[in-house]
């Protein structure tokens, strides 16, 4: 009985550890994709800001003349 007491609480010592270093996982894995939200909105305000001067570029351009 003794024995089997000591396997049983191993194993909760073992869970319990592995449930922190997944624990410990998630939260870095959040402050990532936090990271990569905020660089992915950056990026976004960039390219709508460089957005419509590619337009009135294309729009001042003269057609190729096989039109």
């Amino acid at each position: 009985m003794n024995e089997r007491l000591e396997k049983l609480e191993s194993r909760i010592a073992f869970q319990d550890s592995t449930i922190q270093d997944l624990s410990d996982i998630v939260a870095s894995q959040q402050k990532e994709i936090e990271r990569l939200l905020l660089a992915v909105s950056g990026l976004q305000e960039h390219v709508r800001s460089i957005t419509p001067s590619l337009v009135a570029d294309q729009a001042d351009e003269v057609p190729p003349p096989h039109y």
